[in-house]
C-alpha cells in the first residue's frame, strides 16, 4: 500500500515548529529518569499519581521569549502574558497567581491556513519538545469525532516517520470511557506519551473521566498530575465558558492553540494566512463553476442586490421573477420591507405562495430571512434548488471529474469528487433504493464514461460511495457528526486514506452529509458540489477547506507542488460572483486579511499555454538548446568545514556577550500568600501576597556532550575546545540550560557561515538526455487559469519558448516585461519547474534564464527576489540563492547566476563569463 512521503523542510511548517521551541528557550532539559525527583529543575517531575512535566522557566523568561518570537515573526507583541482562555473575571481573580511556573495554564497560538499541514505540524513539534527540552506528556484536545478521527489518523501515518527523524516512538491513545485505567498509565509512564481526547468527555461533571472511582480518586486527576502539554485543535470551537474552563481543568503548564480561523488568538507567535498560503501554493487554486436557475421561470429564484437605510426604516432590494402584465415571466427588482410578501410582489407566482415573506431584515449582518427559512446574504442568489438544477450539477462535476482524470491518471494522481448533500434521503431511501442523487450520477457517469472508453475501467455503481451514518438497522440517516453511531462512517472515511487513494481503488466519487465539513479531507479532491440546501450553515470556508490539500502521487506518495495540477473546481449552486463574494468575505471576516482577486471563474479566465513555433527541437529554438545544454546537468553536494576553524569562530562569537548575555545565576520563585478562613474553606488575600526570589546554589547538569550533539554533529574535543577558548565556562555551572543554547547558537551561525563562504562544495554529473528535457518543458503546456501566467507582447514571440510566462509576481512581469524590450536580451525563458538544484535546506528552482548578446554571448541563470543585493534576503531564502550561485558556478559551463530585480541587473554584469 502506498505511503505518504513528508516534506521535512517545509518552510512554513518550520517556521510554525520553531517558533514554539524557541518560547520555551532556556528551560532547563530533562536529564535520565533517575536524576529528577522533586525539587530539582529540569522538564520531568515525579510525582505520587505519575510523572509529569515541568516547567522551570519565570514569567519574566516566557514573556521575553513570546515577545523575541513575535518580533522576528513580525506579530503583534504581546505586552503581558495572557495566561487563560477563560473569562475576565477569572483572569482577573486569578492576577496574583501569573506565573508561567504556577498551576496557570499559558496559551500561545499558532495560526495556519487549512490544509497546509496543521496537524503534522503539531505531532512533529510534540517530538521536537520532547528531543529538545525533554518534554513528554502531551493532550491533544479535539472538538469532534471526525477531527479526532483523523488526528488519530495523522498519528498513525507520521509515526514511521517521526521514529526515523527522532529515534524514539510515541505511545499514543484516544480516551476511553471503558478503559480508565488508561490515564494511570499514560500517567505512569516516563516515555513520550500523546493522548487525544473530544472535549466532550470530560468538559461535563458527569463525564465518566470526571467522576470519583472505587479507588476513591477521578481518572482525570491522572491527567492532571502530568501538567500536560495541552494542543487544541481548533480552539474557536471550543470558547464556550464551560469549554475554556474544562481545558483550564486539566492542568496544563502550556496550551497550544492550533487554527486557520483563531477566534481569540492569545499570545499569536506564528501566523500562516489564506493569501499566504494562496499565493505561495501550499494549498489549491479556486476556481468556480457557478450554476444558477436564472432561466428557470418554474424555479423561485431570488437575489438580494442591496440594503437600503433611511432614519427610521431598513428595506432591502431584491430581484426575482413575476409575472408580465402581458403574460409570461420576467426577472423583476423590487425595494421590499419586513412582512411584505413575493407572492404578491410577483403578481401571484404560484412557486412563491409558500415560505416568501421577508421575516427578518438585519442589516448589520447583513443578511434577510423567509418565513420558509431560506436565509439570503447580501449579494446571494438562490435558484430554488430544483431537481432540473442539481442535475445539471451532477452532470458538470461528472464532467470536471472525467477532464481531471484524463490528464492526472496517467501521472499516477488519482482523482476524486466530493458531494455534499443535505438528506441521505435524496440519496438513497430508507428501504435501500436509489434516491434522485444517485440516480443522477450514475447517468451521468455513463454518458461520460463512453466518452471515454477505458479511461475509468469500472462500473457506475462502483465508483461511488456514500458516507452515512447507520442505526442499529443499518439505515443511513442525517447526523450532526457527535453520536456514536457516526465512528463507523469516519473509520470507512478516514482511517482508509490510502486505500482511497488508490489507483486500484474503484472509488473516485463520494457523496457525504454536511457533518463531514470539518475534520474530514483527501488531498486529491479536486471537485467539490454543492447540492445542500440554501438555509444551511455550512460556511463555504469549511466546505472549500475539504479539497484545499495538495494531492499526492498515488503510487509514490509524494505530494504535488504544480499549481497547474493544484486546481480545485467547486460546482456551485449560485452564480460564480455571489459565491466569490461570499467567500472571499468569509476569509476576509475571520483573518482580517483582503482575499480577492484570488478565485478564477471555471467558465472563464483560462488560457492554454503552448510553444511560440510548432514544437521544441533545436532548429527551433537554437539559443534555448545552447543555453540548456550548459546547465542541464545533475548535480550533488558536499558539506565541508574544518573542525579547527569552526571551534575558531563559536568561541570567537561566544566571547561576543552583546549577542551572548552573560549568564545569571538561576532563580527560583515563591509566592506566599496570608491565608483566611471563610465558609467555604481557605483562600488567598491578594493585599497580603509576596514574591520571594531565592538564588539556586546548584543545578541538575545535562549531558553536556549529548545535548550539543544532538542539535548539531561536533566531537566531543570539538566542544570541549569552544568551552576553553571562549573564556566562559564557568557559566555553564550557573545555568546550564541557558549556557549550552548560547554554545548551539553559536556553533550553528560559525557552521552558516563557513557554508555561506564556501562549505557547500558541488560537482556535476552527467547531462540530462533531449528526452527528458523535451519533457520539463512539455510539463508546462496546457490550460491554466489566466491570472498565473503573463502573455507574451505580440512581435516578442521569437525571444521566448511559450506564448505565456508562468509568472508569480509582480516583480516576475516587470522582469518579462524588461527582457521582452530589451535589445541585448536576445532569449529568455521561466526555468521549469522540474528544474531542481538540491541544497542541504531543501530542493531549489531558480527563476529565470536569459542569453545576452554582446562581443561573445553572456549567459544568465537569474532569481528575481525584488532586490538585487542578497543581504537583504532572509534566512532560508538567502541560503537558496547563495546555493543556486555555488551550484552554477560548479558546473564550469561558462554560465553566470545573478540576483535581479529587472533585466538591467544583468545587463550591469561585468564580471567573466
Amino acid at each position: 500500500m502506498m505511503e505518504f512521503k513528508f516534506d521535512h523542510h517545509a518552510p512554513h511548517q518550520m517556521a510554525a515548529l520553531n517558533a514554539v521551541v524557541k518560547v520555551f528557550k532556556g528551560q532547563p532539559q530533562a536529564g535520565t529518569a533517575f536524576e529528577n525527583t522533586r525539587g530539582e529543575v529540569g522538564s520531568v517531575e515525579f510525582g505520587d499519581k505519575g510523572i509529569g512535566n515541568r516547567l522551570g522557566l519565570s514569567k519574566e523568561q516566557f514573556l521575553a521569549n513570546i515577545q523575541e518570537v513575535q518580533k522576528e515573526n513580525e506579530l503583534e507583541v504581546s505586552a503581558a502574558l495572557v495566561p487563560r482562555a477563560t473569562s475576565e473575571a477569572t483572569n482577573e481573580a486569578n492576577d496574583e497567581a501569573n506565573d508561567a511556573s504556577s498551576a496557570v495554564d499559558l496559551n500561545l497560538s499558532i495560526e495556519m491556513e487549512t490544509g497546509t499541514g496543521k496537524t503534522y505540524t503539531y505531532i512533529r513539534t510534540i517530538y521536537e519538545l520532547h528531543r529538545v527540552y525533554g518534554f513528554c506528556k502531551f493532550v491533544i484536545v479535539v472538538p469532534s469525532v471526525a477531527i479526532r478521527e483523523g488526528t488519530l489518523k495523522n498519528l498513525e501515518i507520521t509515526a514511521k516517520d517521526m521514529k526515523a527523524q527522532y529515534g524514539v516512538p510515541a505511545n499514543y491513545t484516544v480516551w476511553d470511557s471503558k478503559n480508565r485505567n488508561g490515564l494511570r498509565n499514560f500517567a505512569a509512564s516516563n516515555s513520550l506519551q500523546i493522548l487525544v481526547i473530544n472535549i466532550d468527555s470530560f468538559a461535563s461533571d458527569s463525564n465518566i473521566i470526571n467522576t470519583v472511582r472505587e479507588q476513591g480518586v477521578k481518572p482525570i486527576e491522572f491527567l492532571q498530575a502530568t501538567r500536560p502539554i495541552v494542543i487544541v485543535d481548533e480552539p474557536q470551537n471550543m470558547e464556550t465558558e464551560l469549554r475554556r474552563q474544562a481545558i483550564h481543568n486539566l492542568n496544563p503548564f502550556c496550551t497550544l492553540r492550533y487554527s486557520a480561523t483563531h477566534k481569540n488568538p492569545y499570545n499569536l507567535i506564528s501566523r500562516l494566512t489564506p493569501v499566504d498560503a494562496y499565493n505561495l501554493g501550499l494549498v489549491k487554486q479556486i476556481q468556480v463553476d457557478g450554476v444558477t436557475a436564472d432561466q428557470n421561470y418554474n424555479a423561485a429564484f431570488v437575489a438580494l442586490k442591496e440594503f437600503q437605510r433611511a432614519k427610521k426604516t431598513i428595506k432591502v432590494k431584491l430581484s426575482f421573477f413575476a409575472n408580465g402584465e402581458a403574460g409570461g415571466v420576467l426577472k423583476k427588482d423590487a425595494v421590499l420591507s419586513a412582512g411584505d410578501d413575493l407572492f404578491v410582489k410577483s403578481n401571484q407566482r404560484e412557486i412563491y405562495r409558500d415560505g416568501f415573506i421577508v421575516e427578518d431584515i438585519d442589516a448589520q449582518a447583513g443578511f434577510i430571512k423567509f418565513t420558509g427559512g431560506l436565509v439570503l446574504h447580501e449579494g446571494d442568489s438562490r435558484g430554488g434548488l430544483t431537481d432540473e438544477l442539481q442535475k445539471f450539477q451532477v452532470e458538470r462535476t461528472v464532467k470536471w471529474h472525467f477532464e481531471r482524470a484524463k490528464k492526472l491518471h496517467p501521472i499516477g494522481i488519482k482523482v476524486l469528487s466530493l458531494f455534499f448533500i443535505d438528506k441521505v434521503a435524496n440519496y438513497r431511501s430508507a428501504d435501500g433504493e436509489k434516491a434522485k442523487f444517485e440516480a443522477w450520477f450514475e447517468e451521468a457517469f455513463e454518458k461520460f464514461n463512453k466518452q471515454n472508453p477505458g479511461l475509468i475501467p469500472h462500473p457506475a455503481n462502483g465508483v461511488h460511495k456514500g458516507y452515512f451514518s447507520q442505526d442499529k438497522k443499518g439505515v443511513l440517516k442525517d447526523t450532526k457528526g457527535t453520536t456514536k453511531d457516526d465512528e463507523d462512517t469516519y473509520n470507512l472515511i478516514m482511517k482508509n486514506k490510502e486505500e482511497l487513494l488508490s489507483l486500484d481503488n474503484p472509488v473516485q466519487f463520494i457523496f457525504s452529509h454536511s457533518a463531514l465539513r470539518e475534520g474530514w479531507d483527501n488531498p486529491n479532491v479536486f471537485q467539490i458540489c454543492t447540492l445542500n440546501e440554501s438555509a444551511s450553515d455550512v460556511k463555504k470556508r469549511q466546505e472549500v477547506g475539504r479539497g484545499l490539500r495538495l494531492p499526492v502521487n498515488s503510487k509514490t506518495g509524494e505530494r504535488i507542488t504544480d499549481k497547474k495540477i493544484n486546481l480545485l473546481t467547486v460546482i456551485a449552486n449560485e452564480s460564480y460572483e455571489a459565491f466569490t463574494k461570499a467567500l472571499q468575505t468569509e476569509i476576509e471576516e475571520e483573518t482580517g486579511v483582503p482575499f480577492t482577486g484570488r478565485i478564477g471563474d471555471a467558465n472563464r479566465d483560462k488560457v492554454v499555454v503552448k510553444y511560440t513555433k510548432h514544437e521544441l527541437t533545436r532548429e527551433n529554438y537554437p539559443l534555448l538548446f545552447e543555453l540548456w545544454d550548459k546547465v542541464s546537468f545533475h548535480t550533488r553536494y558536499a558539506v565541508h568545514y574544518d573542525d579547527a576553524v569552526l571551534v575558531s569562530k563559536a568561541a570567537s562569537f561566544l566571547k561576543d556577550t552583546n549577542h551572548y548575555p552573560a549568564i545569571a545565576r538561576l532563580q527560583l520563585k515563591s509566592n506566599t500568600a496570608q491565608i483566611e478562613m471563610d465558609g467555604a474553606g481557605l483562600s488567598p488575600l491578594s493585599k497580603g501576597s509576596a514574591v520571594k526570589s531565592t538564588e539556586l546554589t546548584s543545578c541538575m547538569m545535562p549531558d553536556v556532550f549529548s545535548f550539543i550533539q544532538s542539535r548539531i554533529k561536533l566531537s566531543r574535543g570539538s566542544i570541549v575546545a569552544v568551552l576553553k577558548e571562549c573564556g566562559r565556562a564557568n557559566e555553564l555551572m550557573l545555568n546550564p540550560q541557558r549556557f549550552l543554547e548560547h554554545m548551539v547558537a553559536a556553533f550553528e551561525r560559525a557552521r552558516n557561515e563557513i557554508l555561506y563562504e564556501g562549505g557547500v562544495k558541488y560537482e556535476r554529473g552527467a547531462a540530462w538526455g533531449l528526452d527528458y528535457t523535451q519533457q520539463l518543458f512539455t510539463d508546462e503546456l496546457g490550460e491554466v487559469l489566466q491570472e498565473q501566467v503573463l502573455q507574451v507582447k505580440e512581435g516578442y514571440e521569437d525571444k521566448t519558448p511559450f506564448n505565456y510566462y508562468r509568472t508569480d509576481s509582480k516583480t516576475e512581469d516587470c522582469f518579462a516585461r524588461d527582457c521582452e524590450v530589451s535589445e541585448e536580451v536576445k532569449f529568455f525563458f521561466k526555468i521549469p519547474r522540474g528544474f531542481k538544484i538540491p541544497t542541504p535546506i531543501g530542493n531549489y528552482s531558480p527563476d529565470w534564464a536569459v542569453v545576452l548578446e554582446r562581443d561573445n554571448k553572456l549567459y544568465f541563470v537569474a532569481e528575481t527576489k525584488g532586490t538585487s543585493d542578497p543581504s537583504k534576503l532572509r534566512g532560508d531564502e538567502k541560503f537558496k540563492v547563495l546555493m543556486g550561485k555555488q551550484c552554477i558556478d560548479a558546473l564550469k559551463t561558462g554560465v553566470v547566476y545573478q540576483l535581479a530585480v529587472t533585466a538591467s541587473d544583468l545587463l550591469e554584469f561585468t564580471g567573466p563569463c
